[in-house]
């Protein structure tokens, strides 16, 4: 063999030998990723499955309130317009909510949530004093004029259990409402995991 055959099978190995050394680098970079990511993915878990939910809750009482109004026909001036009509379910939901955290939690927002064929139709509920006008424009209403949860104004201990009434009102009729293919309430506290509850009892037509 000649020097300069040599040369390049010594070359040649070295080559083979420095991407040997390179693929197992990048091979040992690999598995302490994966490891890592799989160690991060098991906490993940763990912490997910074995911390409690900061709250619980369930849901007493469900009631829907179908509702046709039709305008006068005159403006604020008393001079004549068009008359119209709409259609509105006004949703009732009575619950009860348990605080199981260590520090309070704020209500900042509630979600009902009706499944129709192809969506789901989302209604934020009132506050507090909308929810009581609706008993003062409707008195003679069949609903029970419970105390409100109110979003943004309710704030639940630690250990703490509230109970009250929130309405989520639809524009839509009730034919529309009847169709619905399911009902369920989120509730979501402020830097917490959001609760979602959905009624075991049936829901009451007044």
């Amino acid at each position: 063999m000649s020097l300069l055959q040599q040369d390049t099978t010594e070359l040649d190995d070295a080559a083979k030998g420095e991407e040997y050394t390179k693929g197992t680098t990048q091979l040992g970079k690999a598995a302490i990723v994966a490891t890592i990511a799989l160690s991060i993915a098991a906490f993940v878990y763990v912490y997910a499955n074995e911390k409690p939910p900061v709250a619980t809750g369930e849901i007493l009482n469900v009631w829907a309130h179908p509702l046709h109004t039709e305008t006068s026909g005159f403006d604020a001036n008393g001079a004549p317009m068009a008359k119209e009509s709409f259609d509105q379910v006004f949703v009732f939901t009575q619950v009860r909510l348990h605080n199981q955290s260590s520090g309070p939690l704020f209500l900042i927002n509630v979600l009902t949530n009706m499944t129709e064929q192809d969506n789901i139709n989302s209604s934020y509920a009132a506050n507090k004093i909308d929810y009581d006008r609706f008993f003062v424009a409707y008195p003679d209403t069949q609903i029970p004029h419970g105390p409100a949860l109110s979003p943004l104004d309710t704030v639940i201990q630690p250990g703490q259990t509230v109970e009250g009434t929130l309405v989520s009102a639809y524009k839509m009729g009730k034919q529309e409402w009847d169709a619905r293919k399911g009902l369920d309430l989120t509730f979501s506290f402020r830097y917490q995991p959001s609760l979602k509850l959905t009624p075991k009892v049936p829901v009451i037509d007044r």
